[in-house]
């Protein structure tokens, strides 16, 4: 094991100052973006549906291609960041997801629909693994945690604010609905932003450049000297093989990845089970257009002061207990807003579920990346991600055909979401790990930090 890093001991253990603020301000632009354009069609379509005459599958089939481009783009947008660094991952995936949210706009039948989602969720889904990979290894230690929940509770200021422009918009006009996804390109309003912030000290160090890393650290931690202490990998004895994508599946990580990945793929479920299909399942159950759209959108309040709720409690206590605590109540609160009839009380439910369920969220921006070293942190971050995009590429279509079954219907569906967050909370409660107030390099060793596979982790067989 290499000796700790003055470097990236600095860093952990630097007081907030103006440039972590900064980091703070543009992730968290990112996100109301991000969360903004990721659910600009659930807010859409029922005024596309008006408009368009969409079908409940159609719905579905453009959510589920959506989450389709989401997986893929947290997988290999999270791996090219390990590769290529954090700070232009994160610029590619905001232009992406900025230039395919105007292409939405241009489009009005299923198919191309369903084409442009994909497109727009690839670069959401990368930029949500790269983003909280980056503000995890740039936040000081104490920090870690509230720093994602505040960038997350700015992020979903995009939600109710997509949904109240999408119930002033498309009520009286529905054909206005091509308005919300010209919003959404914006974004490339951030880029400037995003390619000044400083590159992750940790992913230059695991590159090898050393000068780059000690003077971005020196952005952070003015009076840190550095003195070229840091060693690359390469020029440490016995260095191993640079790891690779498969390292994730390596004994001492194995255990690690299938836990975010059940984790992620669950919770996601639960989440957007609820979070998409609210709009549309009041609709088709009796409410009228703008009722709907209107109950729908008092909702989405409870979702921003739901992340912010987690900050006072999220580096105070574990992550694992936390993460538990709020799976098990969203799917209580879940039950109740499928079992309620009364207007207020779906509202009051509603609204709850939003918040609590956000908290959740929060909590497992943090934990994720505290899984993985800094070589594979993006990667792992977005194979998590993956998984729970790639969860719900299924999960509209079996919530679709459990909403039609006549034996199951609108209580079905939320029966349904509660049950995805019982198996993603018993997953942390059995196989999670704790990560409170440990520096990421203590988590897995410090040879994994510096680029090299870990030392418990086999050496790859000979190819030919």
């Amino acid at each position: 094991m290499t000796p700790p890093s003055p470097a990236l001991a600095a860093l952990g253990g630097a007081p907030i100052g103006r440039v972590h603020r900064t980091v703070l301000l543009v992730v968290s632009a990112m996100f109301l973006f991000d969360l903004a354009d990721l659910n600009t069609f659930a807010f859409a379509a029922p005024a596309i549906r008006a408009t368009h005459h969409f079908t409940v599958q159609d719905v579905a089939l453009v959510t589920a291609l959506s989450f389709a481009g989401m997986a893929v783009g947290a997988v290999l947008g999270g791996r090219a960041a390990d590769l290529l660094g954090r700070r232009l991952g994160m610029s590619a995936a905001v232009a992406v997801f900025s230039a395919a949210s105007l292409l939405n706009a241009l489009v009005s039948t299923p198919g191309p629909m369903a084409a442009a989602r994909a497109l727009t969720g690839f670069g959401l889904g990368a930029m949500t693994a790269i983003a909280i990979s980056y503000l995890s290894e740039v936040t000081p230690t104490t920090h870690r945690g509230r720093f994602q929940a505040v960038a997350l509770g700015v992020g979903l200021v995009g939600i109710p604010l997509t949904a109240f422009t999408a119930r002033f918009i498309t009520v009286s006009h529905p054909a206005s609905w091509r308005w919300l996804f010209v919003a959404g390109a914006l974004g490339f309003l951030l880029l400037p932003l995003v390619l000044r912030l400083p590159e992750s000290p940790r992913w230059l160090l695991s590159r090898g450049r050393v000068a780059e890393a000690e003077e971005t650290v020196r952005r952070f931690v003015p009076d840190f000297r550095g003195d070229g202490q840091e060693q690359p990998a390469s020029a440490l004895p016995a260095a191993r093989p640079k790891a690779r994508f498969r390292d994730l599946f390596a004994p001492g990580q194995r255990r690690n990845s299938l836990v975010m990945m059940v984790v992620w793929a669950f919770a996601l479920t639960g989440f957007y089970g609820f979070q998409s299909w609210v709009p549309t399942l009041l609709a088709d159950r009796g409410q009228d257009f703008a009722t709907s759209m209107t109950m729908s959108a008092i909702t989405t309040i409870g979702a921003v002061p739901g992340a912010f709720l987690a900050t006072p409690f999220i580096d105070r206590f574990s992550r694992k207990h936390l993460s538990v605590a709020l799976g098990l109540i969203v799917a209580a609160v879940g039950i109740g807003y499928g079992l309620s009839t009364d207007t207020v009380a779906v509202m009051v439910f509603g609204v709850l579920v939003a918040a609590l369920s956000q908290s959740y969220i929060a909590v497992l921006y943090s934990y994720t990346p505290e899984h993985f070293p800094t070589a594979l942190r993006t990667a792992g971050s977005g194979l998590g991600n993956g998984a729970g995009r790639a969860a719900n590429i299924v999960a509209p279509l079996v919530i679709a055909a459990v909403y039609t079954a006549p034996r199951f219907g609108y209580v079905g569906v939320f029966v349904l979401v509660a049950g995805a967050w019982l198996i993603a909370t018993l997953t942390v409660a059995f196989f999670g790990i704790d990560t409170r107030d440990r520096p990421l390099e203590d988590l897995h060793g410090r040879a994994a930090h510096d680029g090299r596979v870990p030392e418990d982790a086999p050496r790859p067989a000979a190819t030919h």
